[in-house]
């Protein structure tokens, strides 16, 4: 029983894979940290998902296959490079990961990433459960090395953070597979420079390898037609038909075992030879996809008559009862109600972290809170009710700059930004930045907890380890802001847990004009009782906990 993250990390390695990297993101988190138990593969956590790929793409091209891990806003931060990668194309095999999140479990909104495949002329293929994710995380490293290409690969919360049963391995477990290219970088500047005259004659391979795909989607294994009942007779049809993908074709297997189904494993480039020869076997076709009509306005746009969105919601994640309903089933069976009635209760911080108090002394000095991703979004809800806005990664900064800048008087002075120590790495030093070179006004606040603590305690530039719990470098904030020019006057460190220190840090940086940065460190309460149990294992204290853990302001300056 693997999830399905745990499948595609041994699908990676037994393909041999090199390099694991990406940036942590529910629902995509667990892959490279299952991947990172494997010595036989580098792993790293970067700086953020633009730079992930760029990694990726180096390695790939120096002949080590590579595997590129996000959720679906990742591959916002990501599109820069992930458009032109795909007129660079590949030597060794390159693997982004995808994780959906329909529902919004833990994100901060809805998209569908089959878009991405569609705009950056990338193919895709998509899972239903352990083992498909497994078999097509090989399949992708061979697709991308067969058609010299990036490859995504779609998960979604359900698939990633489920289990199922995977194939039984051979005698003596799984078997790594032999890196099919050689490593080394082969200079051609023609396919790997993309300035516009080179980049010119890529777009044809582009659309070239694109019709290739196509022609060939039609007997791609990830593909496959399932007539539980037997194929119609000649001239026959049956009465139903769905064409279906991921996660909502087994709840189609769910609510109807013996309904003719064609199941899409690869999502991206559809055929149009295998689905009109399906259409033509079935009086009525439905097609079951969350979120958006992707494979549905195709359908329609070959002139395809289907139902989908006329039957199936557009919004959140689909369950057995939708997929029934949809089809004119009935409601599935209604899951068993609990006997007694469960209090609603709060999403909030842990009790004692020791960040609260910032919220608490922004909401009594009436600040506009321009606030970020991460634990601390939670400085919304009560007891704080502490934060006016959230956009993305590193906003918080930036957004506070634009608010100043059309501020009435009466709110000058009153806007402040709070971001984590995380996602200042990840996005939040460029808006600093940008705050000092274009002369804003701004308090800027960024609450180091010690680790990437919402998506389960990974580090990050900031805590002094990398992956695997390796002592690394810890930024030093008051040189960096220095470095941008920032007054010393105008840097403010203090501990987390000297309440008095951060009322009059937060009162007396909120006085001052020009950027200002306040850091407020405080280990995470969670990351803290795990450095305990790693110090009673191996009696063994890293540079992080000397520093951060038991004199974390000290350690930081």
């Amino acid at each position: 029983m693997l999830s399905g993250n745990e499948a595609v990390a041994l699908g990676a390695w037994e393909a041999a894979v090199a390099v694991g990297c990406g940036y942590p993101g529910t629902p995509s988190t667990e892959i490279l940290e299952a991947l990172a138990t494997q010595p036989e593969v580098y792993t790293e956590w970067s700086v953020n998902e633009k730079v992930a790929l760029e990694v990726g793409v180096g390695a790939s091209l120096a002949g080590g296959r590579a595997l590129v891990t996000m959720k679906h806003v990742g591959v916002n931060v990501a599109a820069d490079p992930l458009f032109t990668a795909s007129y660079l194309g590949v030597r060794a095999g390159l693997v982004v990961i995808t994780a959906d999140d329909p529902e919004m479990h833990s994100s901060q909104n809805e998209q569908d990433n089959r878009n991405y495949a569609i705009a950056a002329k990338v193919p895709m293929l998509e899972p239903s459960d352990s083992e498909e994710a497994r078999q097509f995380t090989k399949l992708a490293f061979e697709l991308s090395e067969a058609y010299d290409t990036p490859v995504f690969l779609r998960m979604t919360t359900r698939l990633s953070h489920s289990k199922s049963l995977i194939a039984p391995f051979p005698d003596g477990g799984p078997v790594r597979g032999e890196a099919p290219i050689k490593p080394g970088f082969v200079s051609d500047p023609g396919k790997y420079v993309m300035i516009p005259g080179n980049a010119r004659k890529r777009r044809l391979v582009v659309e070239q390898r694109m019709q290739r795909l196509t022609a060939d989607a039609a007997t791609h294994p990830a593909n496959r037609i399932e007539w539980p009942t037997g194929e119609p007779d000649a001239g026959a049809k049956a009465p139903v038909g769905i064409i279906t993908s991921g996660i909502p074709y087994t709840y189609v297997r769910e609510v109807d075992e013996d309904v003719p189904v064609l199941k899409l494993g690869l999502v991206h480039p559809l055929s149009p030879e295998l689905i009109k020869g399906f259409a033509e076997k079935v009086e009525t076709l439905y097609v079951v996809e969350e979120l958006d009509a992707v494979i549905e306005t195709q359908l329609k746009a070959w002139g395809i008559a289907c139902i989908g969105k006329d039957a199936f919601p557009a919004i959140g994640e689909f369950t057995p009862a939708i997929v029934a309903a949809g089809l004119g089933l009935g409601e599935a069976p209604a899951v068993v109600e609990p006997s007694f009635a469960v209090p609603p209760r709060w999403p909030g911080l842990c009790a004692g972290c020791p960040h609260d108090h910032v919220f608490n002394e922004l909401r009594r000095l009436g600040m506009i809170v321009s606030g970020d991703i991460g634990c601390y979004s939670l400085g919304v809800l009560p007891p704080y009710n502490a934060m006016d806005t959230l956009l993305d990664m590193g906003a918080s900064i930036t957004m506070a700059q634009g608010m100043d800048i059309v501020a009435p008087a009466e709110q000058r002075g009153k806007i402040a930004a709070v971001i984590g120590d995380s996602t200042f790495a990840h996005s939040g030093i460029t808006g600093l930045l940008n705050a000092v070179w274009n002369k804003r006004d701004g308090l800027y606040i960024v609450l180091d907890n010690g680790t990437t603590a919402m998506t389960g305690m990974q580090p990050n530039p900031m805590s002094g380890e990398r992956m695997g719990r390796e002592d690394s470098f810890s930024v030093d904030y008051e040189l960096l802001a220095r470095s941008f020019g920032i007054p010393a006057e105008n840097i403010g460190m203090v501990d987390a847990y000297d309440i008095g220190g951060i009322s009059n840090a937060i009162e007396t940086l909120a006085e001052r004009h020009g950027v200002r940065l306040l850091v407020v460190l405080g280990l995470c309460l969670i990351e803290g009782q795990k450095l305990k149990r790693l110090d009673k294992l191996d009696d063994k204290k890293s540079a992080r906990r000397e520093l951060i853990y038991l004199n974390p302001v000290g350690g930081k300056k």
